[in-house]
């Protein structure tokens, strides 16, 4: 195979690599290092002795991203940028089903809950459904053991990861606000509501609190349980029923009160967010 054929072969697998990269690495900037370094030791093995190439390159791509991770540490989850309520629909099937899967992570997980091991192993499972055996190899352990890091992290993420700091407060107010909402307690409603409170849902906004109170007022739902989300980077809750994702809601908060609520019902839009494995039970 000559340099430009090599090169053409890469090209044809880079948005994929680089949607994995992202997803575990959470940066693009990031991922665009590793995606360079997996064609530079592409290049210097020259395609002898490969006879699959992508599953080739997504083994080298997720040794790299291993590598990153150890060195670089913990540090905050960077959001993905583009925003949920915005995001065009364009895209061709497989990088379609890849960034719904990075963006439904995106909405509770703050990855770096996670060690090396777990999120490589999870996210290239979860994510991108690599046999266990080949993620195995990435992370030189044996598979029943790549098999139990994935479920550790799996069980880690439905637990909740820990808010951040600088969430805290905001989380209090949005827990107040749900604690209300269920009960039907329109006084608790308002006194965490701002006054010019705006409520966004699809097309319709409503605005006041005493509005959006009375709206929000509507008792508990049958078996839902909320799951904290970070939303374009502010907080927010999935909220699911039975299991399935029911209602995606992300709040503004200053000053201890909510100034802005935005909400997604929209099922095939919650089905394309949020990863196909929430809510089942492991066996």
């Amino acid at each position: 195979m000559t340099e430009d054929e090599l090169a053409g072969a890469f090209e044809s697998h880079r948005a994929y690599l680089h949607a994995m990269a992202n997803r575990v690495l959470g940066s693009h900037a990031d991922a665009d290092d590793a995606v360079q370094e997996a064609w530079l030791r592409l290049a210097r093995a020259g395609g002898e002795g490969i006879d699959e190439l992508r599953g080739w390159l997504t083994t080298v791509t997720g040794r790299i991203c291993l590598d990153v991770l150890r060195r670089r540490g913990s540090r905050p989850e960077q959001p993905l940028e583009p925003e949920l309520w915005t995001m065009p629909g364009d895209f061709d099937p497989e990088t379609e089903a890849v960034l719904a899967d990075s963006v439904g992570l995106a909405l509770f997980v703050v990855m770096d809950a996670l060690t090396p091991a777990e999120r490589v192993s999870f996210v290239l499972h979860d994510v991108f459904e690599m046999p266990f055996d080949a993620i195995a190899a990435i992370l030189g352990r044996s598979t029943a053991a790549t098999k139990m890091l994935a479920s550790r992290a799996r069980g880690r993420i439905r637990l909740g990861a820990p808010t951040a700091d600088s969430h805290a407060a905001a989380r209090g107010v949005i827990d107040a606000f749900l604690a209300a909402s269920g009960k039907g307690d329109v006084a608790g409603l308002l006194a965490v509501l701002a006054p010019e409170v705006e409520l966004h849902a699809g097309p319709a906004v409503f605005r006041g609190a005493q509005n959006v109170a009375n709206r929000a007022s509507v008792g508990a739902v049958p078996n839902a349980q909320g799951h904290p989300a970070l939303v374009d980077g502010i907080p927010g809750v999935l909220i699911t029923t039975d299991g399935r994702p029911f209602v995606l809601m992300a709040f503004t908060v200053e000053d201890g009160r909510i100034e802005k609520i935005r909400l997604m019902t929209a099922p095939e839009r919650l089905a394309q967010l949020v990863p196909s494995w929430f809510g089942v039970t492991e066996a």
